[in-house]
């Protein structure tokens, strides 16, 4: 209201000048006017930031490898911020429900959705009819990491190699099956059956976590899944790692070949994650977040923790984030195409 009213005034002033011929005033001219005294109170509010609480949104259940990168890094800005962060997560149909969820709030710095900027691409081409059109409707206001995902087998499997499960996939034809908890995943094992000529069944998983039991009795026999449970389960023994999906090795497992090097062409997905805003927030807030979590990024401690979950950090700034954001968007109908997936 108090906007309006500052409005109001504004055009009121301008109008009795007019009516005394002080001077002619365009009607453009009365709409600048009147634009710059609602533009104002928004200039102040940038000026302002953060005045309180400030909430990250997450994509996935708490446990989960997305929601693991998510309170690490609302703990880290936090500090920086010096602002209380919470964090709440939106779980459902593949991240596109917190995706819209943040590009529906309001355009103020105080909603930041935390994710993988490949399933935010990956969404707008594997459902119908989105809800939203994130390359309009968000904006990147800093990457955070870029990651593969790794090609898993149980611990207890025969296969040491790529190569070899390969090989022995082919021979158990359609009896063979695949995990996989999101949609990068999802995508890397349609385009390495495509690859390979191998017909395993693909069995969906809410979590990642979700899987582990099934991997351990038996009834999976590799599995396309994301470096922070890929990691975990493979120090605590229970998982092998065979390759990574990225196109060159990555820092935090230089050990790990890629799948073009293991044999199999054709499966190069870069993963990364990236913190977004509804697109109408306003510049100065913008570069505010996106100094605070490159801040962050250019820590020891935040290069030892994404190492640690199978990633690099990963430095932009909010045009480069959503210059990736759209080229992504653009690969991701290709990738989706090529791997004859139907959208749902």
């Amino acid at each position: 209201m108090g906007e309006l009213r500052q409005a109001g005034e504004a055009a009121a002033a301008v109008t009795a000048m007019m009516g005394r011929n002080a001077f002619r005033v365009s009607a453009a001219a009365l709409a600048l006017l009147a634009a710059a005294a609602v533009a104002a109170p928004q200039t102040a509010r940038a000026q302002a930031y953060p005045s309180h609480d400030i909430r990250f949104i997450g994509a996935f259940p708490a446990g989960s490898g997305a929601d693991v990168i998510v309170r690490y890094f609302a703990e880290k800005v936090r500090v920086v911020a010096n602002r209380t962060i919470i964090v709440e997560s939106k779980v459902g149909a593949a991240g596109l429900i917190a995706a819209t969820y943040t590009a529906r709030a309001r355009p103020d710095g105080y909603t930041v959705h935390v994710h993988a900027g490949s399933s935010v691409s990956a969404n707008m081409h594997l459902v119908k009819n989105p809800p939203i059109d994130a390359g309009k409707e968000l904006q990147v206001v800093a990457t955070i990491n870029q990651q593969p995902f790794m090609v898993m087998v149980p611990a207890t499997s025969p296969y040491q190699t790529l190569a070899e499960l390969t090989a022995a996939m082919k021979v158990k034809g359609d009896k063979a099956s695949y995990a996989q908890s999101n949609t990068t995943g999802k995508v890397m094992g349609a385009l390495y059956k495509q690859s390979t000529g191998i017909t395993a069944v693909e069995v969906p998983y809410r979590t990642a976590n979700d899987s582990i039991n099934d991997f351990l009795s038996g009834r999976l026999d590799f599995g396309m899944m994301d470096p922070v449970f890929a990691l975990a389960q493979a120090r605590a023994g229970r998982l092998r790692m065979l390759a990574v999906s990225t196109p060159h090795r990555m820092q935090a497992v230089p050990e790990l070949p890629t799948m073009t090097e293991a044999g199999v062409l054709g499966v190069e997905m870069m993963g990364w994650f990236a913190a977004f805003v509804p697109s109408a927030t306003p510049r100065p807030i913008v570069d505010t977040l996106n100094g605070w979590f490159n801040a962050v990024l250019k820590t020891d401690d935040a290069k030892t923790f994404l190492n640690n979950n199978g990633g690099d950090p990963f430095i932009s700034t909010p045009a480069e984030g959503q210059a990736l954001l759209l080229k992504q968007i653009k690969e991701w109908e290709g990738y989706v195409q090529t791997a004859k997936i139907e959208k749902q």
